[in-house]
């Protein structure tokens, strides 16, 4: 089982990739990162909000957001509260890439996950999912 679930999420990452650069020229950590901003209010979060949201490490989601910075999907602004500190926000140009990729986003989705199971399976895997996370948030402590 837990080969096959490795084997599943590696294989799903990978389609879900591909399916990204050919809509919008993103990748999966372009997408995540873009789906956090515009969740947001202002269309901007802190670096270090930013890496806890995605369980990223800080110089993770600083070398990516380089690299997003450089295709002009977000950009950095200092945080006027803290000199150290900084915000990451979504461009006008990452909205449009976002905006391109969603709705094929959500459609691959769908169909690779959602489809292929009961509305019964997607609660239980749900409950599941919700029950390990429990336990891993748990550990950390």
């Amino acid at each position: 089982m837990w080969r096959q679930w490795m084997g599943l999420d590696a294989e799903l990452l990978a389609t879900l990739n591909r399916e990204l650069q050919a809509d919008a020229g993103l990748s999966n950590p372009d997408y995540q990162v873009l789906v956090v901003l515009t969740d947001t209010a202002e269309g901007r979060i802190r670096v270090s909000d930013l890496a806890a949201s995605l369980q990223w490490e800080r110089s993770r989601v600083s070398h990516h957001v380089v690299r997003m910075e450089k295709r002009q999907l977000v950009s950095r602004l200092g945080c006027p509260d803290d000199g150290r500190g900084a915000f990451v926000r979504i461009t006008e140009t990452g909205r449009a890439a976002i905006a391109r990729a969603a709705p094929g986003h959500v459609r691959a989705v769908r169909r690779l996950v959602f489809d292929a199971l009961t509305a019964d399976e997607v609660i239980q895997l749900g409950e599941i999912f919700q029950r390990l996370r429990s336990r891993i948030d748990r550990s950390a402590d």
